[in-house]
């Protein structure tokens, strides 16, 4: 009896073992399946846009040709470039970073975003510059610290400077890349355009060693946490010259949404504690007043009164926000609220009566926005439930069925009948198709942990990159934290060598009995420091330090935000 019971649990394990063999082989090739079908979108889309819209901004699907948008840059080509080399093709990648540099020029009459050009433009040249060793490219002596793609970023992004010469800090929502901001140009400027730079001036920062662009970003940020009201909210549109609140509907939608991303992102990437406690500040108030049943309401500010009980599709990117700081519960409840919204239309409509449970007037149109599907992304490598690839599943069915047309992927106009716009937006190739691949794509380098990785040629050559743990800006342009940190040792050890020269000098050459005052201005005390330290003192070391690698992807999937000062 024994034996029999024996030789039949034998049986049985076997046959577990071959079903779950098969299932996993099932799962593969399911994912192989969507896979190649999304790589079909992009290069559906891609080739349209080569064909029929280069070199305006983005394609026209309808009419089959191209209009300029956001300032005349070719954007779809920058938007979706680092995308190329994630689907896995170098040559076009190689082609096209090659083509930018010769084609793109940004001393022109234009009226620019300086939100929209930072985070497409200047964010898009940053994580093509990182990426490019990687896609096969020779890379010049100096990289990650130098290259081409980093100048055109670092030109890009000086063109948008003036914008922030206001008194608050604040910057201006336009600038003319070619004269400055306009006398005529409004102060008032939504709550994202002052706080959605720090990730990607940072990044210049670090790898240029010029503190410029980190230090507006940041003043622009502490200016805009100055402005919160008593109950701890942020509203909608302020004043950029006066710091007064314009619109003061408070909510994580639209208009506000990236400030409280790049909050979270940038403590992530920066190893920044200040930036988290803001955003956790924040979060307290987000949840006390904002916060009904799993769905994120819009209050007045000052109050926390209801004053627009919606859900804005932009809305959708917040629980992949949470899944970073490891609020997988909070965050898989709202993604299936989100979810739901998604099954009753084939799509986010732009915003959604909570209420009525249907679509508001005159905001019915989904221009391919990608931000649920990011959540599904980040919640999917989290978690692995199945319930979020069917997102997945159902994105890429919906879009093929009612977006395709001949010349690529068309805006849906009205949800409820599925009319179609005649707009396919840089995004649509930048983040909604990438990541869409990424979340059927558990082996891209993107979700690497650590075991593949690459050094860098410049100061810091023993300096590994590429090994994990990258930080997608809000255009889901990746940017890998361990290049800041490359780059950023070998500016301060140049910083270190200018000090000693400046101590043996002074000891040298004494100075005279009586000192000026020290200067007791503003400047940031962590960086970059002014290389004028007092004879013999020592720079302080920063409480954070961003490891040199490996920067492992759990970081920003469990919530494990800091590691260890090194």
């Amino acid at each position: 009896m024994i034996r029999y019971l024996c030789a039949v649990f034998c049986v049985v394990q076997v046959l577990l073992a071959i079903g779950h063999a098969k299932r996993k082989e099932d799962s593969d090739q399911e994912m192989a399946h969507y896979r190649d079908r999304i790589k079909a979108m992009f290069y559906h889309a891609y080739n349209n846009y080569l064909e029929n819209a280069f070199p305006y901004d983005e394609l026209r699907p309808l009419t089959c040709d191209g209009q300029d948008t956001w300032g005349s840059f070719s954007l779809t080509l920058i938007d979706a470039l680092d995308t190329l080399l994630i689907l896995g093709n170098h040559t076009e990648f190689q082609r096209v970073a090659s083509l930018l540099q010769n084609t793109i020029d940004f001393d022109i009459d234009v009226n620019a975003s300086v939100f929209e050009t930072n985070i497409r433009v200047v964010g898009g040249l940053l994580s093509a510059h990182l990426l490019s060793k990687r896609a096969g490219m020779e890379v010049e002596t100096g990289w990650p610290c130098s290259g081409p793609l980093l100048r055109m970023a670092e030109e890009a992004a000086r063109k948008l400077l003036p914008a922030f010469q206001t008194p608050t800090g604040m910057p201006y929502g336009t600038v003319n890349l070619l004269m400055g901001v306009s006398p005529s140009e409004t102060s008032v400027t939504c709550t994202a355009g002052v706080g959605t730079f720090i990730l990607e001036f940072a990044t210049l920062s670090r790898l240029t060693g010029d503190p410029v662009f980190e230090n507006v970003a940041r003043r622009a940020l502490l200016s805009l946490w100055k402005t919160r009201s008593d109950i701890g909210l942020v509203g909608n549109h302020i004043d950029v010259i006066t710091s007064k609140w314009v619109a003061q509907d408070a909510g994580i939608g639209a208009g506000v949404d990236s400030y409280f991303e790049y909050l979270v992102k940038g403590s992530i990437m920066l190893q920044d504690e200040e930036l988290l406690s803001m955003f956790l500040e924040y979060n307290k108030s987000i949840k006390n007043y904002t916060k009904f049943d799993d769905w994120y309401l819009w209050v007045q500010m000052h109050k926390g009164t209801v004053s627009m009980p919606v859900f804005q599709s932009l809305e959708a990117f917040w629980p992949g926000l949470q899944s970073l700081l490891g609020d997988l519960d909070s965050a898989m409840r709202t993604f299936h609220n989100y979810y739901s919204v998604w099954r009753q239309f084939g799509g986010l409509p732009e915003f959604y009566s909570i209420p009525q449970g249907y679509t508001v007037d005159k905001r019915e149109g989904y221009p391919l926005r990608p931000e649920l599907i990011e959540s599904a992304m980040y919640l999917y490598r989290a978690t692995g439930d199945p319930a979020v690839l069917q997102l997945g599943r159902d994105a890429v069915e919906s879009i093929e069925k009612v977006s395709r047309v001949s010349c690529g992927f068309a805006s849906v106009k009205d949800v409820r009948d599925h009319k179609l716009d005649n707009r396919m937006e840089s995004f649509f190739l930048a983040e909604t198709v990438k990541y869409l691949y990424l979340l059927f794509d558990p082996d891209n380098f993107l979700h690497n942990g650590g075991l593949d990785f690459e050094t860098g040629t410049g100061p810091q050559s023993d300096c590994v990159l590429g090994a994990g743990g990258y930080v997608y800006n809000t255009e889901a342009h990746p940017l890998d934290p361990a290049a800041l940190h490359c780059c950023s040792q070998a500016h301060g050890e140049r910083r270190e060598l200018q000090d000693i020269l400046l101590n043996l000098s002074e000891s040298l050459h004494p100075p005279p009995a009586t000192q000026p005052e020290e200067s007791t201005g503003d400047a940031p005390t962590n960086f970059p420091e002014s290389i004028a330290i007092k004879p013999g003192s020592r720079r302080k070391v920063p409480l954070l330090s961003c490891p040199m690698q490996p920067f492992s992807s759990r970081l920003s999937i469990l919530g494990q935000v800091f590691s260890d000062s090194t």
